[in-house]
């Protein structure tokens, strides 16, 4: 009905509201693009930095990133974020805490390009969600995430009908639960909170339930030495990865919904491939290629099922 209500709003027209698509559709790609390359450094960050520090010391670089643009409208909002105190730690525990920690516990023993193909779940859950609050999907949509989900599940399986999950399945396929779990929570965002107090508080939020977990990592694992071959993938998830990335893909959902920004979502595997061969060296074989084909598929499926929905809302 939101939708409906934009749309006959007197003096909104359908080229406003495309406008508001497409910049969705954009920013949504902007923060796929730059997530793949998050998944690429933490599996090259996976013999020198423990996961949890790197999780750490990922937000504490977005906290600084962030805090000069955001502090006052943070501090302007206090009120409105004690009273949404309880979702905001959800929304930072999903989305920030476990999310980033998971993958970078992955990356121990799995390959980027396999992490960013089973990340590529996430959107199913993103539109389960939707469902479940009562939006309709289409067929054409729910035929592509079927299609891409059978790659996903080809890839963790290996082709076995009885497949024996890795460790580093297990932690992404959890990842990719708590990612679809955020975006879907963002639509339940409390109206009039600014984005970037929302960003600014959940990283707040993440670094601090992340704090004795790290003190537990460093105790026991002790730390990571600091030179460019750790120092700078840390400034690149902490600045691009997350200050960055997650201000475009928060905003998309608000533009366009976490279920169509969930579309372009699946587009990361691809990104990942590319990524991981030009930097990490790693190769793609034929297997993994069908499983591209087939989750790509899926993104072409479930575009053309976002256009038609889209038409019918118009008429």
């Amino acid at each position: 009905m939101a939708v409906l209500d934009r749309i006959r709003t007197p003096g909104t027209t359908g080229g406003t509201a495309a406008k508001g698509v497409g910049l969705g559709l954009l920013l949504a790609a902007v923060a796929t693009v730059v997530w793949s390359g998050s998944f690429v450094t933490s599996r090259g960050l996976h013999d020198s930095v423990p996961p949890v520090q790197a999780a750490f010391w990922r937000w504490i670089v977005a906290l600084v990133a962030v805090a000069p643009l955001a502090l006052r409208e943070t501090w302007r909002q206090r009120a409105l974020i004690r009273r949404h105190l309880g979702f905001l730690t959800l929304a930072s525990l999903l989305g920030v805490t476990a999310y980033n920690t998971l993958v970078n516990q992955a990356g121990l023993d799995t390959p980027a390009g396999t992490m960013g193909m089973i990340m590529a779940a996430s959107p199913v859950v993103m539109a389960v969600y939707e469902r479940l609050g009562g939006r309709r999907l289409g067929v054409l949509r729910v035929i592509g995430m079927v299609v891409a989900c059978a790659g996903v599940l080809l890839l963790v399986s290996k082709g076995s009908l009885s497949p024996g999950l890795s460790a580093g399945a297990f932690w992404m396929i959890a990842a990719a639960l708590c990612f679809g779990s955020y975006s879907a929570l963002l639509r339940r965002r409390p109206a009039g909170l600014g984005g970037l107090a929302l960003l600014f508080t959940t990283f707040v939020l993440g670094a601090l339930m992340l704090a004795p977990v790290y003190g537990v990592s460093l105790a026991v694992q002790g730390g990571f030495e600091a030179r460019p071959g750790t120092v700078g993938p840390l400034l690149y998830v902490g600045f691009f990865s997350s200050a960055i990335a997650f201000f475009a893909w928060n905003k998309a959902i608000s533009l366009i919904g976490a279920a169509r920004a969930g579309v372009v979502y699946y587009l990361q595997p691809l990104c990942v491939a590319l990524l991981s061969y030009a930097v990490l060296g790693e190769r793609t074989g034929p297997f993994q290629i069908l499983c591209m084909v087939l989750i790509l598929g899926g993104v072409v499926l479930g575009a053309a099922g976002g256009g038609a929905g889209r038409r019918r809302l118009r008429s």
